[in-house]
């Protein structure tokens, strides 16, 4: 019975192992920095600005260190230590913007402030385009906000396949799952079934081997030995 248990207990272990990985497929929607350009700075004197990337919610703050300098494009491969920048969820946006950190005792500067969602990434390539006048230009990169519910803006044809492929790859996920675990349970089940019939031939071979000794001890033979 314990084994059975403990067959069950791993089933069941590897089962939210491969929920929440393909979970994460799914619902990965990591965004990374391509490229930016900024065509101005606000520091005073010429100092060199300190360029980073926030959003609301969001618990990290993303320092750009090679973005210094005005009118040179900045080209990210996405394995930068500092990467990625944020999350997006399907139907979900967030507020986030491009700041310079002030020298002086006053708020950041502000490069711009936006609200950033998964359908701005409607290109196949999965990138995003930025532009704020006299500000700055930069390209986002979210390759699998593409694959989200109602992350794109084409027609509703495109959006209800997309949907219809997205349930319909769930419930693939739900059918692999409940065999798994089926098919665990009865591999235990069967297992334990085994295990008990051998303990219980073990038990009666233990009888006998002790029924031979009692009789040894008493010194009870065969009939025929005693005629």
């Amino acid at each position: 019975m314990l084994n059975l248990r403990v067959s069950l207990l791993l089933s069941l272990f590897y089962t939210s192992i491969l929920l929440t990985s393909l979970s994460g497929l799914i619902r990965a929607t990591v965004v990374t920095l391509d490229s930016i350009e900024i065509y101005n700075t606000h520091e005073l004197f010429g100092a060199a600005p300190e360029v980073y990337f926030k959003c609301q919610g969001d618990n990290r703050t993303i320092s750009l260190p090679d973005v210094k300098k005005r009118h040179v494009l900045y080209a990210f491969k996405g394995e930068e230590s500092w990467q990625p920048l944020t999350e997006l969820e399907a139907k979900k946006c967030k507020r986030c913007g491009i700041y310079e950190k002030d020298s002086f005792i006053k708020p950041d500067d502000i490069f711009d402030e936006w609200e950033f969602c998964a359908s701005d990434f409607a290109s196949p390539d999965g990138k995003y385009i930025h532009f704020k006048e006299k500000e700055f230009n930069a390209t986002f990169v979210c390759p699998d906000c593409v694959l989200l519910e109602g992350a794109s803006n084409h027609t509703d044809g495109p959006r209800n396949k997309a949907k219809g492929m997205h349930w319909a790859l769930v419930l693939l996920i739900c059918v692999l799952v409940t065999t798994f675990v089926v098919l665990g349970a009865v591999m235990a089940y069967k297992y334990w079934q085994k295990r008990k019939k051998q303990q219980e031939q073990a038990r009666f071979l233990k009888l006998f081997e002790e029924s031979d000794d009692v009789e040894d001890e008493l010194d009870i033979g065969p009939l025929s030995h005693v005629i």
